[in-house]
């Protein structure tokens, strides 16, 4: 080794931080090749008495001097925290997994139970995970509560050993009565796209002990989503979930919204970047009203979010006293709308909450192509030769009942007469209403048969109440679903999938009138309702009459004293 080297290992060990069991060439810079290069390092840790962490971050280590470093590990039973994040820097790949595979061993001979292990910032590839894939399945790992892999290029081959390991570590350790319970997972930028999440999502699942997840920038897209939000179902402690730079689409952000509803300790979501959309906002919103007790930041910034949908959401957390921070910046609120969205929450004395708009994208152009995902989407069902239900018409029982099917078929006010006094008892039997794109359909079908008549008129009101009474006992994530659906059906949303407008009537707005005078229509809602046809209303123009009435009845709905 040569003396300068020599003179600058000794300089950074005079460096070396050491107190409470940590041992830190942290960030020093060390080109750490062979035996004789970690001569002074060995030393210094075999004499180590009671060593619990050991920071070798910031270096670069060789299979040589790896394999002399795991010589002196392997009698530090008490070791718990290995922080040896970028420590390969310049190294080959294939050196890697045989750098790593010696120092797991050594932690695995010394009887180690870690409690910290970050590798984070090594681009090691799926290659690496093999090299540490002994180690995570092994009982060194069985007392591990926090797992940092972000930016090591894994892949979705990676994943799924990952995955595979932790599962192995949980089954094992269960079975001594002592049940991995990882607490802390991070692995952003590691490529992981859909199978990669989605086998991780099942070994979170099953550990059900997770209390932060970071997995930014992955390419995943709903189906992962999807799978991951079932997993976070299951771990009731989450305070922390980082999905940012993801794909969620309406799909997604439904299904994370779902997951949601059941945990209680969030306190951070970051959704940024992660096109969730207008209805992914509102569906977001839902479960801001019901939910998230805990909840302190919420990000969710370059979204395509519009203006309408952003104040349902600023509107949604006023009521959230542990909430410090709202991040809507970077969405299509436009200039007009930054203001709004501005002076909501002022006038709910929330204005300290909200972060900056600096970088908003404008009113979104209304002649845009159809949305990407309706591409993917078809492409995706054509491969697998899913039939698309998602433009069929109202859900119905297998054994419905002959005359609803003839109501549904030929939409007269004469056949929703001829159903007599059972017609409303048949379709709230008959019609789905846990499906908020069913019930749009058929709300907005039934209403579209109002008319003057009295017999019609009657028949047509009485038939809604009971379908939204009953749509409307479900999840307030549900509702809003609803209401998003039947938006963007009336052309006061821009929604996503196969879900079109109709040829707007005045009956749906009259129908939709009366709904929101109702016990069962809720004040939020009537609020969420008001906020677009207020901001849209120009799309109900052909219906300039009902709509203003409409409109005047919602301002009344929900300021009583107006």
């Amino acid at each position: 080794m040569a003396s300068d080297d020599i003179a600058l290992l000794a300089e950074a060990l005079s460096k070396t931080h050491v107190g409470y069991g940590e041992l830190s060439y942290k960030g020093q810079g060390l080109k750490l090749d062979n035996t004789e290069s970690v001569k002074e390092l060995v030393r210094e840790i075999e004499e180590y008495q009671g060593l619990r962490a050991l920071r070798l971050e910031g270096n670069t280590v060789g299979v040589e001097a790896a394999q002399a470093i795991a010589k002196a590990l392997e009698c530090k039973d008490q070791l718990q925290s290995c922080h040896w994040s970028d420590m390969f820097t310049g190294r080959l790949r294939s050196e890697i997994p045989t750098a790593l595979r010696s120092l797991g061993s050594a932690l695995m001979t010394a009887g180690a139970r870690l409690r910290e292990l970050d590798l984070s910032d090594n681009a090691f590839g799926p290659d690496g995970i093999k090299g540490i894939e002994t180690l995570l399945k092994s009982s060194a790992c069985h007392s591990l509560q926090e797992l940092r892999l972000n930016n090591c290029g894994m892949g979705i081959g990676g994943g799924k050993i990952l995955a595979a390991a932790l599962t192995e570590c949980h089954e094992q350790s269960s079975a001594l009565g002592a049940p991995l319970k990882l607490k802390v997972f991070q692995a952003g930028r590691n490529r992981l796209e859909n199978e990669g999440a989605t086998a991780l999502a099942l070994a979170f699942q099953l550990m059900g002990s997770l209390e932060e997840v970071h997995m930014p920038q992955n390419g995943i897209n709903h189906a992962g989503v999807t799978a991951l939000a079932t997993a976070m179902q299951h771990n009731p402690h989450l305070r922390i979930l980082n999905l940012n730079d993801n794909t969620f689409t309406k799909r997604g952000a439904l299904a994370m919204a779902q997951a949601l509803r059941h945990l209680r300790t969030v306190q951070v979501i970051n959704f940024g970047d992660c096109l969730v959309r207008s209805e992914g906002a509102i569906a977001l919103s839902a479960v801001l009203r019901e939910g998230l007790p805990t909840l302190k930041e919420l990000n969710l910034s370059f979204g395509e979010i519009t203006e309408a949908a952003a104040l349902v959401l600023a509107q949604a957390v006023q009521d959230k006293p542990h909430m410090e921070k709202l991040d809507l910046n970077g969405n299509c609120l436009g200039e007009e709308g930054c203001e709004a969205l501005k002076e909501t929450m002022d006038n709910m004395d929330r204005a300290d909450i909200l972060a900056s708009l600096s970088d908003d994208e404008g009113e979104p152009d209304e002649e845009e192509d159809e949305e990407v995902e309706d591409e993917e989407n078809g492409k995706e069902m054509k491969e697998k030769g899913v039939k698309d239900d998602r433009e069929s018409p109202v859900k119905l029982e297998p054994t419905c009942h002959p005359e609803i099917l003839s109501f549904l078929s030929s939409l007269t006010a004469e056949t929703l007469l001829k159903l007599g006094d059972n017609r409303t008892g048949l379709i709230q039997q008959h019609v789905d209403v846990s499906d908020p794109d069913k019930v749009a359909d058929a709300f907005l079908r039934i209403s579209s048969l109002y008319s003057d008549d009295h017999e019609v008129k009657k028949a047509v009101l009485e038939t809604i109440d009971i379908l939204l009474k009953k749509a409307f006992s479900g999840s307030s994530l549900q509702t809003y679903s609803f209401l998003s659906t039947l938006l963007v059906m009336l052309g006061l949303l821009k929604g996503e999938g196969k879900v079109k407008k109709v040829q707007v009537l005045p009956g749906h707005l009259l129908v939709l009138e009366h709904a929101v005078q109702q016990d069962y229509f809720p004040q939020d809602h009537a609020t969420l309702l008001d906020t677009f046809v207020a901001r849209h209303g120009k799309a109900l123009k052909s219906c300039s009459h009902a709509r203003d009435s409409l409109k005047s009845t919602l301002e009344r709905r929900i300021s009583p004293e107006c």
